[in-house]
């Protein structure tokens, strides 16, 4: 299933089914209001999404109110988490997935929402989206390229190109808006050259390997494979995540992979990352390639969990296309 698309004066939910909205400063909630209704959209804000206890999140029962209501709203047209954090796996066993089959309609967020959106698509097929949180729109400088990516996969039908961004950044934004660190993007890195078309799934990394074992991990047969992780992990946890990744049933069947930049604290290095993926036999065959604007640097695209990709890799040249979005 597609959700619809947004159109200018849909209203567009906010909800925390991770850490709760209190940890925003004032000023960027402001911003990313007023971003969003410059953008065209109405915003409103789920009842309990303040809410908030020791772990900087809330109650079980106070998240799954909130994801539920904001599904059965005939108002709300699109769905956007608040942030990421550590805990929206909880909520997996409790949620009514009927609600949601019933009622398709667009979530957006990426981190620890990649389990959510995840899960949600296995359940029910449709189609969820890693991209911005309520929380990027707070952005004063660098969100061009984000919004750019937001309109072409959530309000318009047509398939679209992922292009590189001309600038990245790495820094705590929220802490000072106004002296903001951009670097130059070099463009995509080309591990393995190949060609494919498929399904996409994925996220962060982590948080998408909690879903192992589970009835809530989608098939990975016939997939493009969106992963990144942030400055939490290192090389070396990133290294054997993957592996557990392709430990997984039907790894084998999946066409190639797509890597978001990772963080500086991350120092994941050049040299680094093909030894790891050059050291997996069971990506010998696929195209692989990194540097793409997603995952926890800024700015960053929206793709469709559950929607298609195709991507043509060779020596000199990468192209991404999103269509089913």
């Amino acid at each position: 299933m597609i959700p619809n698309k947004l159109k200018l004066g849909d209203e567009i939910r906010v909800i925390a089914p991770s850490t709760s909205l209190s940890i925003m400063n004032e000023e960027s909630k402001e911003i990313a209001i007023k971003t969003l209704e410059d953008m065209g959209f109405k915003i409103t804000f789920s009842k309990n999404c303040e809410e908030i206890d020791e772990f900087s999140s809330s109650s079980i029962k106070s998240r799954i109110h909130d994801l539920h209501e904001a599904f059965l709203d005939k108002n709300v047209k699109a769905i956007l988490t608040v942030i990421g954090g550590y805990n929206c796996n909880q909520l997996l066993n409790y949620i009514d997935y009927e609600i949601i089959k019933n009622n398709p309609k667009i979530l957006c967020g990426y981190s620890d929402i990649t389990a959510l959106s995840n899960a949600i698509y296995n359940m029910t097929e449709l189609i969820t989206y890693s991209g911005p949180h309520f929380s990027s729109f707070g952005m004063k400088k660098g969100l061009e390229y984000t919004k750019e990516y937001f309109k072409k996969c959530l309000m318009e039908e047509s398939e679209f190109e992922i292009e590189p961004c001309q600038q990245w950044s790495d820094d705590p934004w929220y802490l000072d808006q106004e002296n903001r660190v951009f670097f130059e993007s070099k463009g995509y890195e080309i591990i393995n050259e190949g060609t494919a078309k498929g399904k996409i799934l994925g996220g962060n990394l982590c948080t998408f390997n909690l879903l192992h074992g589970t009835k809530y991990m989608p098939n990975l047969e016939n997939t493009i494979l969106f992963i990144e992780d942030d400055s939490l992990s290192s090389p070396e946890t990133f290294d054997r995540d993957l592996q557990s990744l392709i430990h997984q049933p039907n790894f084998h069947k999946v066409k190639g992979i797509i890597l978001g930049k990772f963080q500086v604290d991350m120092k994941m290095t050049k040299e680094k990352l093909y030894k790891i993926i050059k050291t997996k036999s069971a990506l010998n065959n696929i195209p692989v390639i990194t540097e793409v604007n997603f995952g926890h640097t800024t700015p960053q695209i929206t793709f469709p969990v559950g929607g298609e990709a195709e991507i043509v890799v060779t020596e000199n040249n990468v192209k991404i296309l999103i269509s089913n979005h």
